[in-house]
């Protein structure tokens, strides 16, 4: 049974815009499959790298701010989990490693068989991998051939990696 959902950010839920860190362009049904979400119950996270901050081409101040932007065109979402780090810190919470997801299993009181990560790069599934998450990838044009291959599930948007996760929720 699914109980959460952990979204990454940049390219899942928004348009990955390395020009413009500060704008919100929602990904096509991200509201309507994220709506749907909450109406079943399911809690809704998102998990993400956000290297700029390490780079220091974006504050952790303004990384809130797209956040809340992102609240407010896809309504509430039940948790941040962000890492910060540059890719060669090394550390636990930077997809493909597990630590995100760990990190919102505790926080939302869930297993992580209880929980699917959605996402549309290769780390994204590796990350729901390595916690013991069910994985769902959701290419876009940056998607490589390798990682649509390698994906154990594998949706044309967001509506269909809802149909799917609601088709192992529970129902009482």
């Amino acid at each position: 049974m699914i109980r959460a959902v952990l979204f990454d950010r940049d390219g899942t839920l928004i348009a990955d815009s390395p020009h413009d860190r500060m704008g919100v362009t929602p990904m096509p049904k991200a509201p309507q499959a994220l709506q749907r979400l909450r109406e079943a119950g399911v809690l809704v996270g998102v998990v993400t790298n956000q290297p700029a901050i390490a780079r220091g081409e974006l504050t952790y101040t303004e990384m809130l701010a797209v956040n809340d932007k992102i609240e407010s065109a896809l309504g509430k979402i039940d948790g941040w989990f962000v890492c910060p780090h540059a890719p060669d810190t090394g550390c636990n919470c930077r997809k493909p490693e597990p630590g995100l997801i760990q990190a919102a299993c505790r926080e939302f009181g869930v297993r992580a068989e209880e929980c699917a990560v959605v996402g549309d790069i290769g780390c994204d599934v590796d990350a729901a991998l390595n916690a013991g998450a069910q994985a769902i990838l959701v290419p876009t044009p940056v998607t490589r051939t390798e990682e649509i291959n390698g994906a154990p599930v594998v949706c044309a948007d967001l509506n269909e990696a809802v149909d799917r996760i609601l088709g192992a929720v529970a129902v009482s």
